[in-house]
């Protein structure tokens, strides 16, 4: 039994009557305050006598909850959790709170509902996850109030579940509606304008097709003009690398590096994929930690989750060289390999310079870095007091130091794509995409 505020209103009323009656006091009437004293105690006695009654009269009629069962969550979004009340043969008014795991945030921590009789509502709240793996959800407390109003019986429902915490699985889903909203337009304006390396059919000229797309032989035996029909082409090569050492351990807007990392290898793996390349995957520090051969159809993806999802990042420097050996091993026709990192300046990144230089131009090589965006505030903050002068300096000069060392892989024939970590999925889906209607693979 939980007091509520009116029984406390209650006991103030009871210690404000007593008090009224011992201000009558006096010497020639000395039993005014034994009489005030016995007044209050029996006023307080019924008022919580009657809240405890009150209390067990509820347990007769508590409402019942039920989670929905959980499925996995995306790290770095607002999960939404539902959970079902129904109320028995009297109204209810009933507070909730869910115990989900420590390490996530929720909004709102506490649910609050009042229910008539005999009817049924769905309750939501949303849990942050800022780290991936397994994490266990415990019992749902439940306060529900009496009949009276003077106490919360209060109780738990056993409702224990063990849930995983995946990458960005929320993200992955609105792609691939974009991506399959966009597939038949764009295939259709590829044949329309003749873009690709593949031929597809013939059909009649039109004015405004490129001449140059004109089938001179075929034209000859039909006695029209006929054009041919180009589509991109479709069984290439996308292969990834995805650091996890030291660099990639580093908070940036409340994940780590890895993560933001992670979310991007699998949007641009599931961009491939619809597209009908061959994609895989390779994890490294030190030295190769996972390889996931290139493949093509939707099977892949699932595979890509299942072994890259238990991996985190470590305190490790990479060995950039070596993955890129490693890969060139396994791999020998032409890919397009896009190496997913991040750079400090020239001189800390002059692996990766040999190692992106070693790709080209056999391959076409792509280097992502990921940018902490606070590090570009606080450059582009004006400040008047000197620690924040110096802070700005600071900041100045690692993003001059960054752009000295992304020239000098652009000048090596590199494609580059520098974006604050929180943005990176987005823009380097974008750019594959531009890089796929370019023919530039």
């Amino acid at each position: 039994m939980i007091p509520s505020q009116r029984v406390y209103q209650l006991l103030l009323l009871g210690t404000a009557i007593g008090l009224m009656i011992a201000l009558f006091n006096s010497p020639s009437r000395p039993s005014l305050l034994g009489i005030a004293l016995i007044a209050m105690l029996i006023w307080d006695g019924v008022v919580l006598g009657l809240a405890a009654f009150d209390s067990l009269q509820t347990r007769r009629h508590r409402v019942q909850i039920d989670r929905s069962p959980l499925q996995r969550l995306s790290i770095g979004r607002e999960n939404l959790v539902r959970l079902t009340v129904r109320s028995g043969d009297r109204p209810a008014i009933v507070k909730i709170r869910d115990y989900y795991p420590q390490a996530f945030i929720a909004n709102p921590e506490v649910l609050q509902v009042a229910l008539p009789a005999n009817s049924q509502q769905e309750l939501t709240y949303t849990v942050f996850p800022a780290q991936r793996g397994e994490y266990e959800w415990g019992k749902i407390q439940v306060q529900q109030l009496g009949k009276w109003g003077l106490s919360w019986n209060d109780w738990n429902i056993p409702q224990h579940q063990t849930v995983a915490v995946y990458p960005d699985l929320i993200g992955l889903q609105s792609l691939s509606i974009r991506l399959t909203l966009q597939t038949t337009g764009n295939i259709r304006r590829a044949k329309r304008l003749g873009m690709g390396t593949e031929f597809a059919e013939l059909r009649e000229y039109s004015v405004g097709d490129d001449p140059r797309l004109v089938d001179w032989k075929a034209t000859a035996r039909r006695d029209r003009p006929l054009v041919r029909v180009l589509e991109p082409e479709q069984e290439q090569t996308l292969v990834i690398l995805l650091d996890r050492g030291r660099l990639m351990t580093v908070q940036v807007n409340g994940l780590a590096r890895f993560d933001w990392g992670l979310n991007a290898t699998l949007s641009l793996a599931l961009a491939g994929l619809e597209r009908g390349d061959r994609v895989g995957v390779g994890v490294f520090d030190r030295q190769i930690h996972t390889w996931i051969s290139p493949e093509r159809g939707r099977s892949q993806l699932p595979k890509l989750l299942e072994r890259l999802t238990p991996i985190q990042p470590v305190l490790l420097e990479p060995d950039y060289l070596g993955a890129v050996t490693m890969f060139t091993g396994q791999q020998t026709r032409r890919a397009l390999v896009v190496l997913i990192t991040d750079v400090i300046d020239k001189t800390a990144s002059a692996e990766l310079l040999a190692a992106m230089g070693r790709l080209s131009p056999r391959y076409l090589p792509f280097c992502v870095t990921l940018r902490d965006s606070q590090i570009d505030v606080k450059a582009n903050t004006f400040t008047q007091d000197i620690p924040n002068a110096y802070a700005r300096a600071v900041a100045l000069d690692l993003i001059a130091q960054r752009q000295v060392a992304l020239a000098t892989l652009k000048q090596r024939g590199v494609l580059i794509l520098d974006a604050p970590a929180n943005q990176i999925s987005e823009q380097l889906v974008d750019r594959y995409l531009q890089l796929k209607a370019r023919n530039q693979l």
